[in-house]
């Protein structure tokens, strides 16, 4: 799932994908796909909220105008496992390779880096642009540089976690730092100086506080009982655990936050999405998405 700077909330159930509204609480079907082995596998929002890619399992990258529910465009010959926007560049995880497309141009396809030595299943640039976090299967994480693309060397190469990497997040006050987090035999946080190619620090999806030096961490399967299907909140750089939420009765899958960072969105195998209120308060002149803000901690089916 991903929610968009148009504060519209895209979630991607099975074999379909939804967009919910939370200022009138309209829940809308964007697509259904025919193919029970191929369905949406990733969702990411343009920066500017006019454009979904929504990448399938086993074929092609579609992408909508958020405003007309309209396919514009489809990308052929992908497995997507990830997808990520920088401006209008949209990166993909297609098996072991990563593609970056122009999604202005017919022949968008602009470069093809190959590291990875199993699927890539985590994506992230950065906030400014300049950096391109890739996740796999391999347990790897590399670090690309946005001007570099065309060479296919890496900036960096991660390998401290011990299972496959798909939770990515830049910090968004420290925009060199880099949170990565490692599945199920890993079940790690490992922080990253991009700048120094240095691990700062060790504690699964991930999502930055953007109001203070915060980060919430979502897991599943653990060998740890009080860390099974809960969220975690965790002071940065200390890394000192703040408290856990352990409302979900299944794995925690995914995480999202609205757009001014105030309300975060959890999705869960207990097929439960469940709104929190961890992050701020802020000013009330900050706030431009109120609607939401009362559901602390309820959840939706």
């Amino acid at each position: 799932m991903d929610w968009g700077k148009n504060n519209i909330l895209a979630v991607a159930l099975g074999q379909e994908l939804y967009l919910w509204n939370p200022v009138n609480e309209d829940t809308h079907r964007l697509l259904r796909t025919e193919n029970l082995n191929d369905p949406p596998s990733s969702l990411s929002w343009s920066h500017d909220g006019k454009t979904l890619a929504v990448g399938l399992s086993q074929s092609h990258i579609q992408l909508f105008d958020a405003q007309t529910s309209k396919l514009i465009n489809r990308l052929e010959g992908h497995h997507v496992g990830a997808t990520s926007w920088n401006g209008h560049i949209l990166t993909s995880g297609s098996g072991k390779a990563i593609l970056n497309h122009d999604v202005r141009v017919r022949n968008s396809l602009v470069s093809r880096l190959k590291a990875h030595r199993s699927k890539v299943c985590g994506l992230k640039w950065s906030i400014t642009g300049n950096l391109l976090a890739s996740g796999g299967d391999d347990n790897v994480v590399y670090i690309w540089e946005a001007s570099r693309m065309n060479s296919a060397q890496f900036v960096y190469r991660f390998t401290n976690h011990v299972a496959a990497v798909k939770a990515l997040a830049w910090c968004p006050y420290n925009f060199e730092v880099l949170a990565s987090g490692g599945g199920t035999n890993d079940g790690c946080i490992k922080l990253w100086d991009t700048q120094q190619g240095t691990c700062i620090n060790s504690i699964c999806a991930l999502e930055w506080n953007k109001h203070y030096k915060e980060l919430v961490s979502a897991h599943g399967y653990s060998a740890r009982d009080e860390r099974r299907n809960n969220l975690s909140l965790w002071r940065y750089p200390s890394m000192v655990k703040s408290g856990d939420l352990t409302s979900h009765s299944g794995r925690v899958l995914q995480l999202a936050q609205n757009p001014d960072g105030l309300t975060l969105v959890s999705a869960s195998a207990d097929e439960t999405l469940r709104f929190w209120e961890i992050f701020g308060p802020v000013p009330l002149s900050k706030r431009p998405y109120s609607s939401v803000l009362s559901l602390n901690g309820s959840s939706i089916r």
